[in-house]
């Protein structure tokens, strides 16, 4: 074998994203919140970039043609100070179909320091929400202990405490007491921890503490529990019969009369299988809007951006006019970099802006119907649809609609609301699956609850309204909106 070295030129094509088309897909993806905090720390950080306040828009109205220059819209002022250099950005959206993940992270703006009075601003708005913070409510955990410190003997304190944070949001036990007395160690023996374990199932709210839904249910039973008895008998001997409707099963084994076993099951639904959620305190994001719907006087629907929250941004004339003045070559390449960094963000943005716009208006065009009538009318729709009508990659329409909502006359929804795929009824017309779906559930709704639909059944009754589907395509619909079998739904 043998071996050779030697050079070969090779000729390839590649495709490269510029920092600038970086930028601009960023811009592009963030929602109007990310939106705002990227530019709150450009400004912290560019001191070149700065935003247009209300005394500037109003001394605008009155100045020379330099300062209507100084106060020009976004993107105005590089281009008469600096130069257009916009003409290869045209098509920068259309160019952004992959991403490489090696792709360095570039700080296009190796910003500077925020000055001490922007610190001292940040600081004092810290201060205020903390302020005006309100006070955390308790955990499950502080409120579990907080009971079980009160009389329990000392030598079970320590392994009540351990058993307490060992269990899940709901309350319950995530593993069994012979293996957590095992991993807490030999501090303690299995007879004082089932004592322990009966201590904290004993405490507020009933149930917790329980190793299964069965001991859950019944620790939240009382001995003046309406129809007790059937309901221990129920839950400890029949409980899956229960969850599969199979009530006659239980009839026939039990004894018990279908009148009271339904009154018992009614009993149970009293009951709760999760006691510790209500101790959960979830966050509610609040959802801004990037868009809203408006109707003109001609009767169409037009798209108009949120942007009153986001400041008008610009370029400070003090540092174009230091760079007019030939300064020093550091400082010449300093202010060159600020200004090269804000100009890109300011093109970022208004193109943001546009593409957006031409988007969603895209969108309420082809679903018009869907705000006139309802969302039981909403049309097919594919993003490379709205891509065709853009003139865009559909990379370009997914990174545009992601994470952005939209305030129409029927509520605010995401922009990705309106897309989805569908079939052709028996006439030939285009309906979407949210159109099946609702129509599904329609039909479930007004069923004979004694004799509910099978799966084949609600096949028939689809294609009686021109749906034809296969009968898998029905049970995956019927699934996903948690549906169940008609054995489950029949009411005896």
């Amino acid at each position: 074998m043998h071996l050779n070295v030697s050079q070969q030129m090779k000729m390839s094509q590649q495709m490269k994203l510029a920092p600038r088309m970086i930028q601009s897909m960023e811009i592009l993806q963030l929602p109007l919140a990310a939106l705002q905090e990227r530019i709150d720390q450009e400004l912290s950080e560019n001191v070149v970039l700065e935003q247009v306040t209300k005394k500037d828009e109003q001394s605008s109205n009155s100045s020379n043609d330099e300062a209507s220059v100084d106060e020009a819209p976004r993107g105005e002022i590089e281009k008469q100070e600096l130069g257009d250099d916009n003409s290869n950005n045209a098509s920068d959206f259309e160019r952004l179909v992959e991403i490489s993940q090696e792709w360095p992270e570039d700080n296009y703006t190796s910003g500077s320091k925020p000055s001490s009075n922007r610190m001292q601003d940040d600081l004092d708005r810290q201060h205020d929400v903390m302020a005006n913070a309100e006070n955390r409510p308790k955990t499950l955990h502080e409120h579990l202990l907080e009971q079980f410190h009160c009389d329990t003997p000392s030598r079970l304190q320590e392994f009540g405490d351990y058993l307490i944070h060992n269990l899940d949001a709901n309350g319950r036990l995530q593993s069994s007491l012979p293996e957590l007395v095992q991993v807490f160690g030999a501090r303690i023996d299995l007879e004082d921890a089932e004592e322990t374990l009966r201590i904290v199932q004993s405490l507020d709210p009933p149930g917790v503490g329980a190793r299964d839904l069965k001991e859950c249910l019944l620790l939240q039973m009382t001995p003046t529990t309406p129809l007790r008895e059937i309901m221990v008998n129920l839950i400890t001997n029949h409980l899956d019969d229960i969850l599969q409707n199979r009530l006659p099963l239980i009839e026939r084994k039990t004894g018990y009369s279908m009148d009271a076993i339904k009154s018992a099951i009614e009993q149970m639904r009293t009951l709760d299988p999760f006691p510790g959620r209500g101790f959960e305190n979830p966050e509610v994001q609040a959802v801004t809007p990037d868009l809203r719907v408006v109707k003109d006087d001609n009767g169409k629907y037009t798209i108009e951006l949120i942007d009153e929250y986001i400041p008008e941004l610009r370029i400070n004339r003090r540092y174009i006019k230091m760079l007019e003045a030939n300064p020093d070559e550091a400082t010449k390449e300093f202010i060159k970099k600020k200004v090269e960094s804000a100009k890109w963000l300011i093109d970022s943005i208004e193109q943001r802006y546009n593409t957006l716009r031409k988007v969603a208006q895209t969108i309420v065009d082809e679903q018009t119907e869907f705000l006139e009538l309802g969302p039981e009318h909403i049309k097919p729709l594919k993003m490379q649809d709205v891509a065709d009508v853009v003139g865009v990659h559909v990379t370009t329409v997914s990174r545009a609609v992601d994470d952005k909502y939209v305030a129409t006359p029927r509520g605010i929804f995401p922009l990705k609301r309106f897309f989805g795929g569908g079939t052709k009824t028996a006439d030939g017309e285009d309906v979407a699956w949210e159109n099946i779906r609702l129509k599904l559930k329609e039909i479930v709704d007004g069923e004979d609850k004694s004799s509910p639909l099978s799966d084949d059944a609600l096949v028939a009754e689809l294609a009686k309204h021109g749906y034809q589907l296969a009968r898998r395509t029905v049970t995956k619909y019927r699934q996903a909106m948690n549906i169940p079998s008609s054995r489950q739904r029949r009411e005896y």
